[in-house]
């Protein structure tokens, strides 16, 4: 009897010695680890530049252009510099009467019109096609220039390191721009040259410059997959360092005739922020400012003025930081002469050859008044050119009055002056997705979180 109570107590130990160790050996549940999606949202704008120049023919026709922005989701790009798109030409627009009439009257047949294009296609450098479809942006559709705010006394009077950082930021920066526009187009100056004398014939093909620079807005959301959110990474998001150089495309259009002093403006984080191998700042972060000044322009030649300034930081968990920046560089036409101030002004300038211009269209009309000194036709044709070019030529070579070849002359002279000292100036437009560099000077407030007030108003 006590052999058997023995035999079951060394059983029954082993069963709960085996059901123990059984349990050391399960597993234990592996914490879910946190990861962010890798999606560029709808309304993401891609930059595309067209590689070479497009004679326009119809509707339809095929254009090629490379993106020469990064698109990032969240720290990665997924979309670099170089990636090539491809679309169509969807609308020629028609010409006014009005515009028509004052077109042949300067001795232009064909007037230029108003063209609209869209993209469907993204090749990746790896090869793969990615379907996409966008609507551009108005307002782009242009030879695009990136302008750098003049280092002025406020610069100076900065700390040293970090004006220095800012300073380096800028011209790797600028150095970025100038290599993705390089991809682009290669200048040639002789081609240039014979287009601009093509396009003082009287009738004469239309073409889309190379260079041209449209603002894409995906309509769907484009996945990239996901990425596992580390804690390192987590961690390190937050304030910015002094002299850090954000990229930002603006969300609100501004116009230099129709915004008003005061007016809220808001930017997106174009590129994330890195410190180091720090990640600071993700794509999507979102900026906050005012108009400080705003001046359309006016008559005797005065152009539009605009001054902002970014004073809000939104972070990804929704706190709000109240910060100091400085507009360090913003996007816009090569032929709109914009000028950027130290201190985050942005005002058109008048075009350089102005004074050229009018003198030539003086000159021209001084010429018709000096009677028969360079025979009876020298005088006529001198003034018709001044007043209507080509037709201006033609009707002072063969109506036999020289009052005629003075009026013309005088009318030519006139016009000048007045289209580039007398008459309204152009305003100043930065279009939505315009893409700008600001400069994080320090912290004015800690974040803290939007109230429920300040998102109904948002």
């Amino acid at each position: 009897m006590i052999l058997a109570r023995l035999a079951c107590t060394g059983l029954l130990l082993c069963l709960i010695g085996s059901t123990i160790h059984g349990q050391d050996n399960v597993p234990a549940q592996a914490a879910p680890v946190q990861t962010v999606a890798l999606t560029v949202p709808k309304g993401t704008a891609i930059q595309v530049a067209l590689g070479r120049e497009v004679r326009l023919t119809k509707v339809g026709q095929a254009i090629h252009g490379r993106v020469v922005k990064p698109v990032y989701a969240f720290d990665h790009i997924v979309i670099p510099v170089g990636a090539e798109v491809t679309g169509q030409v969807i609308k020629i627009g028609s010409v006014s009467a009005k515009a028509r009439t004052l077109a042949i009257m300067n001795a232009d047949f064909t007037p230029t019109r108003r063209v609209e294009v869209e993209f469907n296609d993204l090749t990746l450098p790896d090869g793969r096609h990615i379907p996409i479809q966008t609507v551009v942006t108005p307002g782009s559709g242009q030879v695009i220039q990136f302008l750098s705010a003049h280092e002025g006394e406020a610069r100076r009077t900065a700390k040293d390191v970090v004006a220095e950082k800012l300073r380096e930021a800028k011209r790797q920066a600028k150095h970025e721009w100038q290599d993705a526009m390089a991809q682009v187009m290669a200048p040639d100056k002789k081609h240039r040259a014979f287009k601009f004398l093509l396009g003082r014939l009287p009738v004469h093909p239309q073409y889309i410059d190379a260079g041209t620079l449209y603002f894409a807005e995906v309509q769907e959301p484009l996945s990239f997959g996901s990425e596992p959110l580390t804690a390192k990474n987590a961690a390190t998001i937050g304030t910015p360092p002094p002299g850090s150089l954000m990229h930002a495309l603006l969300v609100t259009p501004l116009n230099s005739s129709t915004t008003q002093k005061g007016d809220e403006v808001q930017a997106i984080l174009s590129e994330p922020l890195f410190d180091g191998d720090k990640l600071i700042l993700p794509q999507g972060c979102l900026l906050k400012g005012a108009v400080l000044q705003v001046q359309p322009a006016r008559h005797w030649n005065r152009n539009g003025q605009i001054r902002l300034v970014f004073h809000g930081l939104v972070l990804p968990n929704g706190l709000e930081q109240k910060v100091e920046t400085t507009l360090e560089g913003i996007q816009a036409g090569r032929d709109d002469h914009v000028k950027l101030d130290s201190e985050g002004g942005a005002k058109a300038t008048p075009p350089p050859t102005r004074f050229l211009a009018t003198t030539a269209s003086v000159g021209l009309g001084a010429a018709s008044f000096l009677g028969d000194t360079f025979g009876d036709t020298g005088p006529r044709v001198a003034g018709g050119a001044g007043g209507y070019k080509l037709i201006g030529i033609a009707l002072g070579a063969s109506i036999h009055s020289q009052q005629f070849g003075m009026a013309m002359g005088a009318y030519g002279g006139a016009l000048s002056i007045y289209t580039h000292f007398i008459a309204r100036g152009r305003e100043l437009v930065f279009p939505k997705n315009t893409a700008m560099e600001i400069g994080f000077a320090g912290l004015i407030s800690p974040a803290r979180k939007p109230t429920d007030a300040n998102q109904k108003k948002e």
